[in-house]
């Protein structure tokens, strides 16, 4: 993707940074927080850089680029991503290239080729392009004069897309200075912003985080029964004011499902990772030059995406981070105007939540009979497995728990595995790693759970969580909590007398004390009152200014314990009795059944995972012979990308994932990805091959 012609700009210095802006990118002027960033890396200052989406982040690594002159590499964990910047560049006359697993090989040859010529502006590669052997020597053989890595929050364990290929990014770096290094991403609360630093060594960064707030966007919280979705979101996109639309779905087949019922009412299209790339593309391009009114995603649909006019984006099920959330929010309203962010949940989409936290970290227990199976002579994965389940004992052990236990013990120490997958004991230690990050999974849904039943503007909880502390205790005056009755997917009442009574008491409960945990609160009250129904008050109750409800801990026996407590402000101190129902206009969720209805009725029919032990394939496939030839041939294949990635074959693909492949013999994308192990990710990564391999036997 070389420019052919590229432009050529003197190496500039940060007086004529605004200059280079104006020739080299057609901009009059910056951005707010832009310049900053630019003059420090040109400078060949570290940094690390967390702004919205939309805010203008790849700028501040592409004009540092071009004004410091060479090549700038650019580390990117999505091939859409990487394709979508490359794209840009070129159409601006730059010199690019781009390195992943989506080209062929003569593509990336002739990309190391023209690095190494010193012809290209820009590199752009995959991170697991790093553990290529002699890659890396290569990248040093002609140093960089810039290191952009773009969604950093990736490095981190503690982010939310955790990946171990970008969390070694680090050990490659010293080889490649002094080429200054930016750290650029969307999405990092205060703890990621650490783990990103650390991991990368840049001790001496300089942290630019700024601009969370998005004074354009109201945000709404809605509970609602899964099964009454598709009927509502229909109903909110019939406005075409409403209109371009994303709309996030939790599973490729209820993306599918929703596109089709919301044909009726505009134009909408599917896009998940499921589909082939051309109709991906198809769909996005469509998307961006206005032919569709709307996609029905998954978290796939997005990344690069830089659609301006997006008026809402809705949330069909209860995403699994802030973090994401916030990221898929912010490619509404990108042009200024007045947009919605509306997320749709239900106790059943935290049920779903659980189930899928307690299948991806299994319990230590658990984990800890695998480490105990290991010995320090090496024994296959195959054998291991067989003799762990075969013991009527580990009744807590199946296909699924193993392969998940085995992974994690080799991410933290636990376990080493060579590349024909023997398996030998590793480190004892790996248990505190482990726990704290399983720990941190649930913390991240919790964290998800008090949002949507959250007591304090929408807008600044968000600005909250990423550690700007003095903008996040700003109300947006937008958001469902800023103007009860002024959403589009929730109905709120007036109080009846019997709710005004609830009220009333919950003052009086907290009058002439500095605060109460709402379970003391919830057991003082008179009546029959269900914690729900306390949420719906406490949260009418505080967008009045009437009360408070924070996060508070106290110390038991050495543990620290983690509460809310609801407090009186001076407004609700000096509320005389009586005069609540007179002086306030509260606005409760759900529409008004004379006595009490909170909220949105729970259907019965909502969906509940499947059990672990029913999903899992407990008993190992009898292959025919043109079966396990074909097994033997994705084996051997496997065993190369291994060696290539320098990392065991099972966490390529385990044996049972290729197992099912060589049994189904599938032919079209599609089907690999219905086979268990298949995900989005590793289809992308290595479908081609693989269909190639099953047609050839």
């Amino acid at each position: 993707m070389l420019a052919e012609t590229a432009p050529q700009f003197p190496k500039a210095d940060a007086s004529s940074l605004s200059d280079l802006l104006h020739s080299a990118f057609g901009f009059a002027e910056f951005r707010a927080n832009q310049e900053a960033v630019c003059h420090a890396a040109v400078a060949g200052e570290d940094a690390l850089l967390v702004m919205p989406t939309g805010s203008g982040k790849s700028l501040c690594y592409q004009l540092p680029a071009i004004a410091r002159g060479g090549t700038a590499l650019v580390v990117s964990p999505l091939i859409a991503l990487i394709e979508d910047q490359c794209a840009k560049l070129v159409s601006l006359g730059f010199s690019v290239a781009r390195i992943h697993s989506g080209l062929d090989r003569a593509v990336s040859r002739q990309a190391c080729i023209d690095y190494l010529q010193g012809s290209l502006q820009f590199l752009f590669i995959a991170p697991e392009r790093l553990r290529v052997p002699g890659f890396p020597e290569m990248l040093a053989k002609r140093k960089p004069t810039l290191i952009a890595i773009d969604e950093a929050h990736c490095i981190s364990q503690w982010g939310h897309d955790f990946r171990p290929d970008y969390r070694m990014l680090g050990q490659y770096l010293p080889a490649l200075r002094p080429a200054p290094v930016l750290a650029l991403t969307a999405t990092a609360t205060p703890a990621v912003q650490r783990d990103i630093l650390a991991q990368l060594g840049l001790t001496n960064a300089r942290k630019f985080i700024h601009g969370f707030r998005r004074d354009n966007l109201a945000i709404e919280v809605s509970e609602v029964p899964m099964p009454m979705r598709p009927e509502l979101i229909s109903e909110l996109l019939r406005d075409p004011a409403r209109r371009p639309a994303i709309v996030y779905a939790p599973a490729r087949k209820k993306a599918e499902e929703l596109a089709s019922r919301l044909g009726s009412v505009c134009k909408a299209a599917a896009y998940h990772a499921g589909l082939p790339a051309d109709i991906r593309s198809d769909v996005q391009q469509r998307f961006q030059s206005g032919q569709l009114d709307c996609v029905v995603a998954t978290i796939a649909f997005g990344m690069g995406i830089d659609k301006a006019d997006v008026r809402t984006v809705i949330h069909a099920a209860l995403p699994s981070t802030l973090e994401g959330y916030y990221q898929e929010i912010g490619r509404a309203g990108r042009d200024g105007r007045p947009s919605r962010a509306i997320l749709m949940h239900s106790y059943a989409d935290i049920r779903t939540h659980d189930f899928f936290l307690k299948r991806d970290y299994p319990p230590i227990d658990s984990v800890q009979k695998v480490f105990n199976a290991l010995s320090a002579d090496p024994r296959p994965l195959d054998e291991i497995r067989a003799s762990l389940i075969d013991n009527p004992k580990n009744h807590d052990i199946d296909e699924e728990t193993f392969a998940k236990a085995i992974e994690k013990l080799f991410i933290h120490g636990g376990a080493q595995v060579d590349y024909e997958n023997n398996a030998t004991r590793g480190d004892h230690r790996w248990s505190a790693p482990y726990t704290r990050q399983s720990d941190y999974r649930r913390n991240q849904l919790e964290l998800v759970r008090k949002f949507v039943d959250g007591h304090q503007c929408r807008m600044a909880a968000l600005v909250l969580h990423f550690g700007d502390l003095a903008d996040g205790r700003i109300r947006c005056g937008l958001c469902d909590f800023c103007t009860p009755g002024g959403g589009s997917s929730q109905q709120y009442h007036a109080p009846s007398r019997a709710e005004n009574t609830a009220m009333q008491a919950i003052l009086d409960a907290l009058r002439g004390n500095d605060g109460k945990s709402l379970g003391k609160l919830l057991k003082e009250l008179p009546g029959n009152l269900n914690r729900k129904d306390l949420d719906a008050y406490l949260s009418a109750l505080a967008k009045s200014g009437l009360i408070t409800v924070d996060d508070a801990e106290w110390i038991k026996d050495g543990e620290t314990i983690l509460y809310r407590k609801a407090s009186l402000t001076a407004q609700g101190e000096a509320l005389e009795d009586g005069d609540l129902a007179s002086k306030f206009s509260l606005q409760l969720p759900g529409e008004s059944s004379g006595a009490k209805q909170s909220s949105l009725p729970r259907a019965r029919s909502e969906a509940k995972p499947a059990s672990k032990k029913s999903s899992a394939a407990a008993q190992p496939i009898d292959l025919d012979p043109a079966g396990q030839a074909l097994e033997q041939a994705l084996k051997e294949w496997r065993t190369t990308i291994a060696k290539k990635l320098g990392m065991p074959p099972f966490m390529v693909l385990h044996d049972r994932t290729l197992q099912a492949i060589a049994n189904r013999c599938p032919t079209t994308p599609n089907q690999l990805q219905e086979i268990s192990g298949m995900g989005p990710t590793k289809v992308e990564k290595y479908g081609h091959t693989i269909l190639e391999i099953c047609k050839r036997q």
